[in-house]
């Protein structure tokens, strides 16, 4: 299991131990997208989905995921999230709704799946809010975008 922190010596799971990782600003930008008919986007970028602002409703969802990726990933570490950023822009040319989430903290470990999981619960939300006039939406394009801090330093998606 070389390689994979999140395995022991005998390839158990385990937390892995970050007390002795130097504490540095961290950043992570995860980006998705949720494609879908051209009637649904206009419904959504014109206010007329029936449970309400499709777009700022996936925005706070989108916060709060970041802020419970612990709770929802076992071997996460619970961190002090200082910034969450989550952008919503429809795209005409594509029939989707593009997705942008950044993550900021100060700390001993990175803030990648929270960002990641910010993108999932949007794109997850948006799905809900809309599913009863397009089942047919696709939740995708999920990725790590931007990493920067720790030992690893900056990871840039091409």
């Amino acid at each position: 299991m070389s390689g994979l922190t999140h395995f022991d010596a005998t390839g158990a799971a385990h937390m892995v131990d970050v007390s002795e990782k130097e504490i540095t600003a961290r950043t992570a930008i995860a980006r998705g997208r949720v494609e879908m008919a051209p009637e649904t986007l206009a419904l959504i970028t014109e206010g007329r989905a029936k449970k309400g602002d499709v777009l700022a409703v996936a925005r706070l969802a989108g916060i709060m995921g970041a802020k419970r990726t612990a709770d929802l990933i076992p071997l996460c570490h619970p961190l002090p999230i200082s910034k969450v950023r989550v952008d919503l822009t429809p795209d005409t040319a594509t029939n989707s709704v593009l997705i942008e989430a950044e993550v900021r903290t100060t700390g001993q470990t990175g803030v990648e799946m929270e960002a990641l999981t910010a993108v999932n619960i949007a794109a997850l939300t948006i799905y809900d809010m809309v599913k009863a006039v397009d089942k047919a939406m696709r939740i995708t394009d999920i990725r790590l975008a931007l990493k920067e801090g720790g030992k690893s330093g900056r990871y840039e998606a091409e």
